[in-house]
């Protein structure tokens, strides 16, 4: 019998591109909210703390579907999870659009965010098996950008859609097409390329999908043993959290309010800013395979973003073309965060690949999942009274007190990245 020969790129390339799908499409919905706080804030008459915690909705149920995601690729398959998961996040996503008042809108977004949260660890174990070992780190790339993807949709697409026809009408078509993606999934995407007549790039160990004696919390366990697990954990909530608190639910009413933009403008900056972190993931992937180190890539793009971040935060009337120029920068550099994976995965046994990858994931999502909130509720506690159709104004000492919270995050985030252990791009465990 002849040797299987590994699959072509292309086609590895397709059948990850196809689960990517569902991470785009997960990045669009946990933007949205965005660029549509006035009609959500008007429609189910919210201030800025109970929009806050409507948005994170979605980040709740993500980062609670995360270790059992994570265990669920490793013993289920990546193709049943990613189509179960993309149905269910089309069934939310009408819930959402169909909401009569907040619970119902609450409950749409748990839906959403626990399904699409199946996405990213689904992409992962498909790239252990689909795709060579040193392309691992750019698929961590390639997905986050293919996620921005979805956030750029949810930017002046979406805005002006929705000054166009409503917000509700989008959210429907929205869940049409993410069920399609969930027949697609389903129809071509294989677990390994064994079942399509190809060898597999997947280890034994991961090949064989075998936990630990003791099962699936004997792997929760033993991943949790290893010190970078931790630390790899907290590091990316600051990172991923001030990028997506501001960008991603707060940036452009701050730009509305204090740089007198006008919706459209204010969310295609904050686009700009998802773009350049679209671009600075694979970038960053590419560079850590290259050359052989994890640590200083992530040191040197947490620095950056702090101190782009305090002169965004901290310093008022900047000049326009100097606060994009700044947001697009520290949106590059945080694609620093996507080192993270391979780093954790080359810290662990390389059985408990899909479990390490949600525990660090889950980390990823605490960070907006607790700042988006948070900095709604500073600004609420800041709140002097002042109202614009029906909707709260924040004044600039409101704002600059919730970003603070992200400054301290991005801040601890760069103390622990210093207390890792270094991998050299080989696996240790």
């Amino acid at each position: 019998m002849s040797k299987l020969q590994y699959p072509p790129l292309r086609l590895s390339w397709s059948v990850w591109g196809l689960g990517a799908m569902l991470y785009l499409i997960g990045f669009y919905q946990r933007v949205a909210p965005g660029v549509i706080t006035t009609e959500l804030m008007s429609d189910f008459s919210l201030g800025a703390a109970a929009l806050g915690n409507l948005s994170a909705f979605y980040f709740y149920s993500y980062v609670a579907m995360q270790v059992p995601t994570g265990v669920l690729a490793d013993h289920w398959g990546p193709r049943r999870l990613l189509t179960l998961g993309a149905a269910i996040a089309g069934l939310g996503t009408l819930v959402f659009a169909l909401a009569p008042d907040i619970v119902w809108a609450g409950m749409g977004r748990l839906m959403v965010g626990g399904s699409v949260a199946v996405a990213f660890v689904g992409m992962l174990k498909l790239a252990g098996h689909w795709l060579p070992s040193r392309h691992y780190a750019l698929a961590s790339g390639m997905a986050l950008f293919f996620g921005i993807i979805g956030a750029v949709f949810a930017g002046v697409p979406l805005r002006l859609l929705v000054d166009s026809f409503g917000w509700r009408p989008i959210m429907f078509g929205s869940a049409l097409v993410t069920f399609v993606v969930a027949v697609g999934i389903w129809l071509l995407v294989r677990d390994d390329p064994v079942d399509k007549g190809y060898a597999s790039h997947a280890t034994v160990h991961e090949d064989s999908g075998q936990q630990e004696s003791g099962g699936v919390l004997a792997g929760i366990r033993k991943v949790l043993q290893y010190r970078n697990t931790w630390l790899l954990y907290l590091i990316p909530g600051g990172v991923v959290g001030t990028a997506l608190t501001f960008a991603g639910l707060w940036g452009v009413p701050f730009l509305t309010t204090h740089y007198a933009m006008e919706n459209t403008l204010a969310a295609g900056i904050c686009s700009s800013l998802l773009v350049a972190w679209a671009v600075g993931g694979p970038v960053f992937g590419w560079l850590s395979d290259h050359l052989g180190h994890r640590k200083p890539l992530y040191v040197i793009g947490c620095v950056v973003q702090l101190l782009g971040w305090s002169v965004v935060v901290m310093v008022p009337g900047l000049d326009l073309w100097l606060l994009v120029g700044l947001l697009v920068l520290v949106g590059f550099f945080s694609g620093n965060m996507i080192i993270g994976f391979a780093f954790a995965r080359e810290s662990a046994p390389a059985r408990l690949a899909g479990t390490v990858s949600g525990v660090v994931n889950m980390g990823v999502m605490m960070g907006p999942m607790l700042l988006q909130p948070a900095v709604g509720w500073m600004l609420d506690f800041g709140w002097q009274g002042e109202m614009a159709d029906g909707v709260r104004v924040y004044d600039l000492e409101a704002y600059r007190n919730g970003f603070r919270l992200m400054l301290g995050w991005l801040s601890l985030s760069l103390l622990l990245i210093l207390f890792t252990r270094e991998t050299h791009c080989r696996q240790q465990a």
